[in-house]
């Protein structure tokens, strides 16, 4: 009861300081997303990755491997509460896997923008028209971008720079590819002597975002390292204890051993899902993810 007084009295002296300077405490309705949004940021999610299966293939193989794993584990300890945590970090190890590769991956793409848009500069100060140049890119272009611009030469030749590039936007998935594509698709239909200008324009800033969130992944790693560590070492401990029979392997079959794993189960979900809130970096949304039909783009 106290603590709960103790809450109450913040939570009500922290309303009276939001009236007070004038910023009143705003409760604002949290928005459900509906299943066909949520595969759809699934999907999105593994194309980033590079992963061409569908979520639910992604999903089912990830219980696979989590039942396996509790499998073992249960084998291995005897206490098949002690072996929830393994089952679950190996249920989740798939997706902490290519989370790592869309972060890689996404951040290779980002990073190769401003080469990419360097050449286009330089193939049209030497005459070639912004298709040519564009074409140019799957074959001189960085690597991170050579797949998608071989296929933005194949479409260009049968529907046009315009449908190309929304092909090259929808392949590679990321907010600052979309960007450069809408301003590319904006040069096609324009065109004129003013497009290397604002190529230009678009290499420098695409330079000094990629600065930016270079420093933000910087500033949050050491915070994400030390909330995996902390999460990871008390349950390896606990594995190795019960892998002998004794007095810690009968605690962990009963029910005050189940009580034990799962207030400490509970406290460190809560402690990492905190930490990596407080490190994480704000993803930037896809604006411009969506595909539009535009008119007098053909090459």
């Amino acid at each position: 009861m106290i603590a709960l007084a103790t809450m109450a009295s913040g939570v009500f002296a922290y309303a009276a300081a939001g009236v007070v300077v004038g910023r009143p405490v705003r409760f604002v309705p949290m928005r459900v997303p509906r299943g066909g949004d949520r595969v759809e940021r699934a999907q999105e999610w593994l194309l980033q990755a590079g992963v061409a299966v569908t979520p639910v293939q992604f999903w089912s193989v990830s219980a696979m491997v989590a039942s396996s794993t509790f499998v073992m584990a249960t084998l291995v300890t005897g206490a098949p509460l002690v072996a929830l945590a393994p089952a679950l970090a190996a249920g989740l190890a798939p997706r902490a896997y290519y989370a790592r590769r869309r972060t890689a991956r996404l951040r290779d793409v980002q990073a190769a923008w401003p080469d990419a848009l360097r050449d286009v500069v330089a193939s049209l100060a030497a005459g070639r028209s912004l298709g040519a140049a564009l074409g140019e890119l799957a074959v001189t272009g960085p690597a991170p971008l050579r797949s998608a611009f071989e296929r933005y030469v194949t479409t260009a030749r049968m529907a046009g720079t315009g449908p190309a590039l929304e092909l090259v936007k929808a392949s590679l998935a990321d907010p600052t590819s979309d960007r450069v594509v809408e301003v590319l698709l904006l040069a096609a239909e324009r065109g004129g002597p003013i497009v290397a200008d604002v190529l230009n324009d678009l290499v420098v800033a695409t330079t000094k975002d990629l600065k930016v969130a270079d420093e933000i992944e910087t500033e949050g790693l050491e915070m994400r390292i030390n909330a995996r560590a902390v999460l990871v070492l008390p349950w390896l401990v606990l594995v190795a204890l019960t892998v002998r029979g004794g007095a810690f392997r009968d605690f962990y079959q009963s029910a005050a051993g189940f009580l034990v794993v799962a207030a400490g189960a509970a406290l460190s979900a809560v402690g990492y899902a905190w930490i990596t809130r407080l490190a994480r970096s704000l993803e930037e949304q896809r604006v411009f993810g969506g595909v539009r039909l535009r008119s007098g783009t053909a090459s």
